[in-house]
């Protein structure tokens, strides 16, 4: 009864996304912080734009059509059942005959590269599986260090001169996941003692690498928080919004990494005009890989924002959001970040870039 219930709800913010061309999420947003423009990492997995809407005959069904590889609802004949798929490679959920519910996962993990020497290709660890970077806890493996070039790099937070040259390779992770309405998300388990039913209701083979990742992410998110930090895994964006709020007020900016093209690894220099967005309070929010967009959100009080204007060596322009934590004291030692920069945990800020589909939050 509880998942026909999903269906239903997800079929009924279809509806609505036809008609006002704006998902309630969206409606939240703007309800909640109508001060705060929304960053393109949240529309670029949020915004539908309804293609088609049809209705056949009785057998034929009804198809409702949202957004490029995006939002898609049929209903066909008596036992066919109705089918939803959210995003590209994304969710989609199909009750047949018999009442069975269907969720369908497409693939995608989540890769992140961190600096090499000046002049020599960055060096790059792979996130899934093996942990988030983004995560205090988190312990890179020295076997973890490959050629991979990704997505964001550590670095000091003197390299936010101008004119400092950086090699860098700014893009989305390869999760497509979009986001789910809070009613079908807050519905869904989420929690290790019903992985065995998660990974049962999206067809998720329990040998796969896709399990392990779904593991890895649930099992991030029952971490208990460091010292000074105080983080939530939202699963909607309405509940970001109610973190970010709970944490900052209501009288917030929301920024992500935008970059004019996609563009390969390659040396970007800092230009002038680097603006601080924080010195003090910052929620952040890091994009999980799950199924449907769930984010990795922590705030603390020890961190410093910025946005960074960036040229790459091929023309490339980029406005990058940079996050500087100046008290690493309570962080793992094996962290990612005192391997690369060759620091002690507590002894300078441990700073990075953001991916383009991860927010920081910062009072204005």
């Amino acid at each position: 009864m509880a998942l026909r219930l999903h269906t239903v709800l997800a079929v009924l913010w279809l509806g609505l996304v036809a008609i006002q061309a704006a998902t309630p999420s969206e409606l939240y947003w703007k309800s909640e912080l109508p001060n705060t423009p929304i960053p393109k990492a949240v529309k670029d997995i949020l915004s539908p734009v309804v293609e088609e809407e049809s209705t056949g005959d009785q057998g034929k069904g009804t198809t409702v059509g949202v957004g490029k590889g995006g939002v898609g609802v049929r209903t066909g004949q008596p036992g066919d059942g109705t089918s939803v798929g959210v995003g590209k490679g994304g969710v989609g959920v199909r009750t047949g005959s018999g009442g069975r519910t269907k969720v369908g996962v497409g693939k995608g993990g989540v890769n992140v590269g961190t600096p090499g020497k000046k002049g020599k290709p960055p060096v790059g660890v792979r996130v899934r599986p093996g942990g988030n970077p983004f995560n205090y806890h988190y312990a890179a493996a020295q076997d973890q260090l490959s050629d991979d070039r990704q997505t964001a790099v550590f670095f000091l937070e003197k390299d936010l001169n101008p004119d400092t040259e950086m090699n860098l390779l700014l893009t989305k992770s390869s999760n497509k996941a979009a986001f789910l309405p809070r009613q079908v998300s807050d519905s869904l388990p989420f929690s290790s003692v019903t992985m065995s039913s998660i990974l049962s209701q999206f067809s998720i083979s329990a040998e796969s690498d896709e399990a392990e990742e779904v593991r890895q992410t649930v099992s991030e998110c029952e971490q208990a928080a460091v010292k000074g930090e105080e983080k939530l895994c939202v699963t909607s964006l309405e509940s970001m919004v109610d973190f970010a709020a709970s944490k900052l007020g209501k009288n917030v900016r929301a920024v992500s990494t935008e970059v004019d093209r996609e563009a390969p690894a390659q040396a970007y220099t800092v230009l002038k005009g680097v603006n601080k967005l924080s010195n003090g309070k910052t929620v952040v929010c890091h994009k999980e890989s799950y199924p449907y967009a769930v984010f990795y959100c922590h705030a603390t009080s020890t961190t410093r924002a910025y946005v960074v204007p960036l040229v790459g060596a091929d023309g490339t322009r980029a406005t990058a959001a940079a996050v500087c934590h100046t008290d690493t004291a309570s962080w793992n030692p094996k962290h990612l970040a005192f391997q690369v920069l060759n620091v002690e945990p507590g002894t300078v800020p441990v700073c990075h870039f953001l991916p383009e589909d991860h927010i920081v939050w910062a009072q204005n």
